[in-house]
């Protein structure tokens, strides 16, 4: 089963069974995954969502809710720290597991081995290689700071 079908089926039970904070959180994804297949469309034909864009849709989703819950932190508005957990804590469930840091360390210093990267000044052509590998199993902003790490 797909992750979208996933996200529906579980919209619906949410329903069924008075859940409203979880409903709220997968009505907010189903109209996230509507968007994109809206934005996709020419020709005005419909669109399926391919499971790599509903991991984006995701990921997205995902990032939203982490930069909302460190504002929200720095502000001291734990009622809207937790709120913002809650959901996290629902579309990270949908996500793929996500690579740790020593994977990232690890898959990073291959790929500087393979493309020649030591300093500096070649963190483009190393981010170029490293990203298209861990697209959608992490977090881009921990990549970045594993890669200047790496090169300086």
């Amino acid at each position: 089963m797909s992750t979208y079908q996933q996200v529906l089926n579980d919209l619906t039970s949410a329903m069924k069974s008075r859940d409203a904070d979880k409903a709220t959180v997968l009505r907010s994804l189903k109209a996230n995954f509507q968007e994109k297949e809206i934005s996709m469309r020419t020709g005005g034909g419909a669109v399926e969502l391919k499971e790599e864009e509903v991991v984006q849709v995701l990921m997205k989703a995902a990032k939203q809710r982490r930069d909302s819950l460190d504002q929200y932190e720095k502000a001291g508005r734990e009622d809207l720290a937790a709120t913002e957990r809650y959901e996290l804590q629902i579309i990270e469930s949908y996500l793929p597991k996500m690579m740790d840091e020593n994977e990232i360390k690890d898959l990073v210093q291959q790929t500087a081995v393979s493309v020649g990267a030591s300093s500096p000044s070649d963190m483009g052509k190393l981010m170029g290689a490293l990203m298209p590998k861990v697209k959608g199993k992490a977090d881009g902003a921990l990549v970045n700071r594993i890669v200047r790490e790496f090169l300086s």
